[in-house]
């Protein structure tokens, strides 16, 4: 049970961090519509893992799991165009990058160990 709320915490607050970077990026046309991709996907994740972890079944679970896991790799995407577009310095993306990273790892751990099950 401490896992589970402890990833609750965490992907809580890693979609308060995407919110906090949308609100500083640019106001320019390409910012806003990467930005808005990015504020969905970022703060979808604490959402279906919330879901996953009231699943009435293990199949729902690993399915809401499944959705935790292509939202947090999507949020990685959306924040490599930031960094390659040239719109975000890398080095300030750097921190909210590694936290995708480890929670997408996260994700593919319990969707494998689930599986198993």
């Amino acid at each position: 049970m401490k896992e589970e709320n402890d990833l609750k915490d965490r992907t809580k607050q890693f979609a308060l961090r995407v919110i906090r970077l949308f609100g500083s990026l640019p106001k320019t046309t390409e910012a806003q519509v990467l930005g808005k991709q990015l504020l969905r996907s970022g703060t979808s994740v604490g959402a279906n893992y919330r879901e996953a972890s009231r699943g009435r079944s293990k199949a729902e679970f690993i399915a809401k799991c499944g959705d935790c896991l292509r939202e947090i790799d999507e949020t990685g995407y959306w924040l490599e165009l930031l960094v390659d577009a040239e719109l975000v310095a890398p080095d300030k993306l750097a921190p909210l990058r590694a936290e995708c990273e480890e929670l997408t790892a996260i994700f593919v751990s319990i969707l494998k160990r689930s599986k198993r099950e």
